[in-house]
């Protein structure tokens, strides 16, 4: 999939992104979730953060898949996720 930068507002505890693409004429709504995972939340995993990055993406809702991890800071990192697309085919009626 190619890809289109769009600068966003400054993010909050957590953002919802909803932006609509006219791809062939058709019109599509993509979703994405900003998430900023503190590191002081994760205070059995302080020490790697590594790990607690694992933790928030193995724990996510499985219909939002991971699209970028962001620059860490020493309080905090964001991650994105986008919705996943179900198609929906059109079906002939009989």
């Amino acid at each position: 999939m190619r890809e289109v930068v769009l600068q966003i507002p400054t993010l909050e505890a957590e953002q919802n992104i909803d932006i609509d693409v006219k791809i062939n004429g058709k019109k599509r709504t993509m979703q994405y979730r900003v998430e900023i995972v503190e590191w002081h939340e994760y205070e059995e995993l302080k020490d790697n953060k590594v790990a607690v990055i694992r933790h928030v993406i193995k724990e996510h809702e499985k219909d939002w898949q991971l699209i970028q991890i962001g620059m860490p800071t020493e309080t905090h990192i964001p991650i994105m996720f986008r919705k996943k697309r179900v198609e929906i085919f059109d079906t002939p009626s009989s």
